[in-house]
């Protein structure tokens, strides 16, 4: 499939504030660049303080209007209908600009456009079911109920490897809630989260219900300050998560945080060993390994160690790498030439502290841009190294062996973070008891990196604070009122105890 031709030197993208599409005010843009060839063939304004300012007071004005304030759950849940019909006509295009920001597989980027007016459709049925209680009290006389309310506005921070699929993880739910949000996707991918705006505004949306601002760190960090959010919804590394949770902190609002990772993907001698093969290369060189579930330390029990390594270096050095937009590449270049040093660095970190590279450990020179990194198993690995404790984000298996069950736990769980997990056995006991004992928010059992909009996702640890998708991401959403009422009508002394 071939770069879509554009007019002109690049495509001029505005932000999308107030149902309008608006230009920084400083008059400067960013580029935006498609991985696989170094072509600039987008461009976006660069947001400062002021054009924040001005899409947090739309998305205030909004929330504090007559006509979202008279929305019903069940009108709300419409609005998310609406989107969704909309967002079927428009997958391909989707797709394509997830593609072309980021570099990952085209089959990859479309396959999750075409699974977002589920995503809608999910949270659409949920608006009107949020409930409040009824509770009992220790005196008859009064009567005690629960309103659950949206906080107001909702910021939303969302990083480039799945743009609009976490996006929506924010988005949904809030507007599910009564929320209006303020989204600042990444640099690097901001396209796609710009024409989600206007299609929600052709769905009907009111204006300033989703309003999107673009830039880069400082951008969202004007946001993630701003006094007048009332929440804010993040996904990215842990050090810029504990920046917006700190900020959150000072301005006493709740905060979101899905984090970083570095999951353990343990394989126990009773696997189907070809199915976990499969599984292992598919949990870290899938997406390039950037992806913060990514399965990136592989424990092996010592009794098949040897013969796995063996498989799975065969396997690794059979995937075809090249174009994202070929049906027949397995895996895509990484999404920015800064990644790509950072993948070389910490492969250059392992062989200090003594790891084998097994295969792969180098750059590869493929296509147009010199962005590839070639997909890399590390052996001789302890649990200690920087490459099995720091997330690298690209495609670095660490392979660690563990000699039984305890041990396994001990070394998955020796980890800052606690985001997924992945077992593999046919013992249903073990299955359980792993599942039981692992430190993760995530785990699988003989499968990984499956996903539905149904079930919460977040991490333990350092990985992250709250749980996105199924009901309870509606709930991250939600603040509870408790309501007092004196049902006997005596008020003749109101303040007797």
């Amino acid at each position: 499939m071939e770069l879509p031709e554009y007019e002109g030197e690049r495509e001029a993208y505005s932000m999308h504030v107030g149902g309008e599409s608006v230009e920084s005010s400083s008059g400067e843009r960013l580029a935006v660049t498609y991985p696989y060839t170094g072509e600039e063939w987008a461009s976006v304004p660069d947001a400062v303080e002021e054009d924040v300012d001005a899409a947090v007071a739309s998305a205030r004005g909004c929330f504090e209007s007559e006509e979202w304030q008279s929305l019903t759950a069940t009108d709300r849940g419409e609005l998310l209908y609406d989107l969704a019909d909309v967002l079927r006509d428009h997958v391909d295009e989707l797709g394509r600009l997830e593609s072309l920001s980021n570099g990952k597989l085209y089959r990859e980027m479309h396959g999750q456009a075409e699974g977002l007016p589920k995503w809608y459709r999910y949270y659409a049925g949920l608006a009107d079911k949020v409930n409040g209680k009824t509770l009992p009290v220790e005196e008859s006389r009064m009567f005690n109920f629960t309103l659950r309310e949206p906080y107001g506005v909702v910021g939303a921070i969302t990083p480039w490897n799945s743009p609009l699929n976490l996006l929506t993880y924010k988005l949904a739910p809030a507007i599910a809630a009564g929320n209006t949000v303020v989204a600042k996707p990444s640099e690097v991918t901001p396209v796609s989260a710009i024409r989600l705006a206007e299609l929600a505004s052709e769905a009907g949306w009111p204006d300033g219900a989703f309003n999107v601002v673009t830039g880069a760190g400082g951008t969202g960090a004007a946001l993630s300050d701003h006094d007048d959010i009332d929440k804010v919804a993040f996904t990215g590394g842990t050090e810029v998560g504990r920046a917006i949770g700190r900020s959150a902190g000072d301005h006493v609002r709740p905060a979101t945080l899905e984090l970083g990772g570095k999951s353990a993907n343990i394989v126990f001698p009773d696997a189907d060993l070809d199915t976990a093969v499969t599984g292992a290369v598919k949990g870290i060189f899938a997406a390039t390994g950037q992806t913060c579930v990514a399965g990136s330390r592989l424990l092996l029990h010592e009794d098949i160690h040897d013969e796995f390594v063996t498989r799975l270096v065969e396997r690794t050095e059979d995937l075809t790498l090249g174009d994202p937009f070929d049906e027949e590449t397995e895996m895509a270049p990484v999404a920015t030439p800064d990644q790509c040093e950072k993948v070389a660095s910490y492969v250059d970190v392992a062989r200090e502290e003594g790891a084998t590279v097994a295969t792969g450990g180098e750059r590869l020179s493929i296509g147009p841009c010199n962005q590839f990194y070639a997909p890399t198993i590390l052996t001789d690995v302890t649990n200690d190294m920087r490459v099995a404790q720091e997330e690298i984000f690209g495609p670095v298996l660490s392979v660690i062996p563990f000699s039984d069950e305890d041990d396994a736990l001990a070394i998955a769980n020796d980890s800052e973070f606690g985001l997924a997990a992945g077992v593999w056995t046919t013992s249903l006991q073990r299955g359980v008891r792993m599942s039981r004992e692992l430190e993760a928010g995530v785990v699988w059992v003989n499968t990984y990196r499956k996903s539905s909009f149904t079930t919460p996702f977040g991490g333990y640890k350092k990985s992250g604070v709250g749980r996105e998708k199924g009901a309870e991401a509606i709930d991250e959403y939600l603040q509870t009122k408790s309501v007092w009422m004196e049902t006997s009508g005596d008020v003749s002394d109101p303040f007797k105890l």
